[in-house]
């Protein structure tokens, strides 16, 4: 009789917490930020760099674009984001305020605009004549 009441107090008390872990709240995820540089001309900057930070300023960070210009940043809490690209000399506008949510996955394309002199790099050639 004491193992069987034992038994049964032991399976109570196992429901009660498996219900109570269900009840508590999640643990907060992470959101995605992915998108592709393009520069002057339209095309994809290979290896562009990308400086985000949140909104207040801190924790700057960058990644690089792959080979065909797209960056992926992963495991970002919600929160509001600042964005910029660079490559070979030129420079994106920030994108600001960026806001992501948990568990939300969200696409920028950037452009790079800015610079003293366009390089060689982004002029394109005339046809000779």
């Amino acid at each position: 009789m004491r193992r069987t009441l034992l038994l049964i107090t032991i399976i109570l008390l196992a429901l009660v917490a498996a219900r109570g872990v269900a009840a508590a709240p999640q643990s907060k995820g992470s959101a995605t930020l992915t998108g592709t540089v393009l520069g002057p001309d339209d095309r994809p900057v290979a290896h562009a760099s990308v400086s985000y930070q949140s909104s207040s300023g801190n924790a700057p960070h960058a990644v690089h674009t792959d080979s065909r210009g797209q960056f992926t940043i992963r495991k970002l809490r919600a929160d509001n984001y600042d964005i910029r690209a660079s490559g070979k000399g030129v420079f994106s506008e920030w994108e600001k305020n960026v806001s992501l949510r948990t568990g939300q996955t969200k696409e920028l394309t950037l452009r790079l605009i800015y610079a003293r002199k366009i390089p060689k790099a982004y002029v394109k050639s005339k046809p000779q004549q």
